[in-house]
């Protein structure tokens, strides 16, 4: 299989490594300083503390330096705000029938390309394995736990082929009839610890051992919940739920959060979730701290406020941790006003005294229609 890889980023050069190893074909399109990196040393994944290189790869600046090869594949693996701008740049190719399989956190990256691409075959994928960059050209894997997933976006679609692919390349690998419930699956995992920790610039781990941090994380989630099951139907039944993802089983981690006391949960995210994580912090909170002046929460919890307004619902905590992030961002609020006070950012998310402890959002979550 001959692919390009738009997005040479954490997965990107993981999923081109993996490829690549196996035999297939492989260009990633890179910034500058990672295409001096792969084509002097070859692209290096380290894993259990032992780097494994590859220089059957090739590291290009733009999408127009393969425009005219005969690809079989352009995988985006871009963050989901440089979506429109990498469909616009491989637009020649998918005129010429190659698939697109958008490999991204968060929701919309399909429907955006369909918008900006009428007419071209757009396939769905997701990763749930937790990978890092450590310097340009190299990526450290920092957990074993997870793999694929992938599913078509349109009536007689067919992604069997290209999970076989992944499989022998190394991908624990799983395939979904609807690519919605997979997306939306992965989101309620990314939307876990990510937000609050980014607005008030600490760990997961901090995050979790404060008991009100966790109780806003529980609500924000269930207000995911909430509005995935209004809104994706499971592919084979009629009742609204998530899907099990390679790694993680999803259906019984929503239904844990949303109907177990926090003082049980809290020490198993202590002792799970933080070191499935491999130590990294979380995502947004890198965009923030790197000063990108754009943010994935637009497609996490800015998509589930998004969606919910369209189903008439609410989802007031996303919708504060939204726009305090997003505010941060774009620096119309100080990030200094949020660091670590989780006081005020309680009370943003109307989760501060006399809100959800005394019959408030969280008892209204509990005793609402979101409960499993």
């Amino acid at each position: 299989m001959r692919a390009l890889i738009v997005g040479a980023g954490a997965i990107g050069s993981l999923v081109g490594h993996r490829l690549a190893l196996a035999g297939h074909e492989v260009t990633l399109v890179g910034r500058q300083p990672y295409v001096a990196a792969v084509q002097a040393r070859g692209l290096g994944v380290e894993e259990g503390g032992q780097v494994t290189r590859t220089t059957n790869v090739r590291a290009v600046t733009s999408v127009l330096d393969g425009a005219d090869e005969p690809f079989d594949l352009v995988l985006l693996t871009v963050k989901a705000y440089d979506t429109a701008e990498a469909a616009a740049q491989v637009e020649p190719l998918a005129r010429r029938g190659v698939p697109i399989l958008i490999m991204q956190n968060g929701v919309g990256g399909e429907e955006t390309v369909a918008e900006l691409l009428d007419e071209v075959t757009i396939l769905s994928a997701v990763i749930t394995l937790s990978v890092e960059v450590q310097e340009p050209g190299l990526v450290r894997l920092a957990t074993t736990r997870g793999g694929i997933g992938l599913a078509p976006t349109a009536p007689g679609q067919s992604v069997t082929e290209l999970a076989e692919v992944f499989r022998v390349t190394g991908f624990r690998t799983a395939v979904y009839r609807s690519y919605q419930a997979m997306k939306w699956s992965k989101l309620l995992l990314n939307i876990v610890a990510n937000a609050a920790p980014a607005i008030l610039d600490v760990s997961p781990a901090e995050s979790f051992a404060d008991s009100r941090l966790f109780y806003l994380e529980q609500a924000a989630f269930c207000e995911a919940v909430a509005v995935m099951r209004a809104l994706v139907p499971c592919p084979l039944s009629l009742i609204p739920c998530p899907v099990s993802l390679p790694g993680y089983s999803v259906p019984l981690f929503a239904w844990a959060i949303c109907s177990l006391p926090a003082w049980l949960l809290r020490p198993i995210f202590q002792r799970v979730i933080v070191p499935g994580r491999g130590g990294k912090m979380p995502s947004l909170h890198m965009d923030l701290s790197r000063g990108k002046g754009k943010s994935e929460v637009e497609c996490l919890n800015g998509a589930v406020v998004r969606y919910a307004q369209e189903l008439g619902m609410d989802a007031p905590v996303n919708r504060a941790l939204h726009a305090v992030l997003m505010g941060i961002v774009k620096e119309e609020i100080p990030w200094e006003e949020y660091r670590g006070q989780p006081e005020r950012l309680l009370a943003a998310c109307g989760l501060g005294k006399g809100g959800w402890w005394s019959g408030g959002t969280w008892g209204r979550l509990i005793g609402g229609v979101i409960c499993f």
